[in-house]
């Protein structure tokens, strides 16, 4: 029988409060034993909710707690820091996407990992989702590709509020947030592009001084004749997210919890739904974390395998400021 792995929450935002914390409470092999937020309101109210010690600094509650992993849903510009002070710790760490905010620190913080031995999985929900492992599955049911078609969107009342606002702290605006999902589904299914040239806009909000993107328009080049398209945006309504594939033997249609599989005429072959009950799809995520560092599964979303994003990431903005196609695999380290 496993024991309980000890469980301490970073960061007490809307992602924690949403997901982790509800799916902490929900897991099977693991058990919440601390909270830390840098706001110490909200540590007062999760530490009493709870009934577990809270903390303001991460160091504190690493030395005080002693966990055996950290979840971290931090701002994207703190996670560096966190990241450091587990690995010193040697405590192993689920952390919300981005894994970092640029190729520099994604290589660094890789060495981090590598050199104290710590765990570290990042949450790429959809790695973990058996809607879209099924449609990897599929892929080949439809010959080689040749076009990618790529959406997801919703509407942010204010696209401009918070660190989200700022490309500083952020590493970017929509793509480099919500687009990361996307981007690791295109990743896992098709591999790195070649060449990207992205298109950026901060015109949702007329007048508003903010300077991470609130849209974001990415084409997309591999070198075997597949070409394609990303929708991003934090501004457009209605909510949606959808991934298509096409070759010569049909499409392939993912969405979030449906896949469908057409033909060359766009009728439906086949269609494979999942309707979960929440919060048991974060409390999945943070049960096989557990079983990641009981070494009875395999960590899919790993340091190392988030170069790529970091990489895409990099030649999608550099492609932005030089209006040319721009190639991911030049910011691989």
């Amino acid at each position: 029988m496993n024991t309980l792995k000890r469980a301490a929450m970073v960061g007490l935002g809307g992602q924690a409060a949403g997901d982790h914390l509800p799916g902490l409470a929900q897991c099977r092999l693991a058990e919440l034993v601390g909270v830390c937020d840098i706001d110490a309101d909200r540590v007062a109210v999760a530490a009493d909710a709870y009934q577990v010690p809270g903390f303001t600094t991460v160091e504190h509650l690493l030395r005080k707690v002693r966990p055996d992993f950290v979840i971290a849903a931090v701002p994207h510009h703190a996670g560096r820091a966190v990241v450091a002070a587990c690995a010193e710790a040697g405590v192993h760490m689920l952390k919300e996407k981005p894994f970092a905010i640029d190729p520099h620190e994604a290589a660094e913080l890789v060495a981090l990992c590598d050199e104290s031995g710590i765990e570290l999985m990042v949450t790429v929900q959809r790695r973990f989702h058996p809607v879209y492992a099924a449609g990897f599955q599929l892929l080949e049911r439809i010959g080689i590709p040749y076009l990618v078609e790529g959406r997801y969107t919703f509407h942010c009342p204010d696209p401009a509020a918070g660190w989200r606002g700022r490309a500083e702290l952020a590493g970017g605006g929509c793509l480099a947030d919500m687009g990361y999902h996307l981007i690791d589904l295109l990743i896992w299914y098709l591999g790195l592009p070649d060449r990207v040239l992205a298109d950026t806009t901060t015109a949702a909000v007329p007048g508003a001084e903010y300077d991470a993107e609130d849209t974001a328009l990415v084409h997309l080049a591999y070198d075997h004749d597949l070409y394609g398209s990303l929708l991003i945006s934090r501004s457009v309504g209605p909510k949606t997210e959808r991934l298509t594939i096409t070759g010569p033997h049909g499409t392939l249609a993912v969405e979030r919890g449906i896949v469908r599989l057409l033909d060359p005429s766009g009728q439906i072959v086949e269609t494979l739904l999942r309707e979960p009950a929440w919060p048991y799809p974060p409390a999945a995520l943070i049960d096989r974390f557990c079983r990641v560092l009981d070494g009875t599964a395999p960590n899919p979303s790993g340091p190392a395998a988030q170069l790529p994003h970091a990489a895409f990431l990099a030649a999608a903005y550099t492609s932005v400021a030089t209006n040319r196609p721009t190639a991911p695999k030049e910011f691989l380290t």
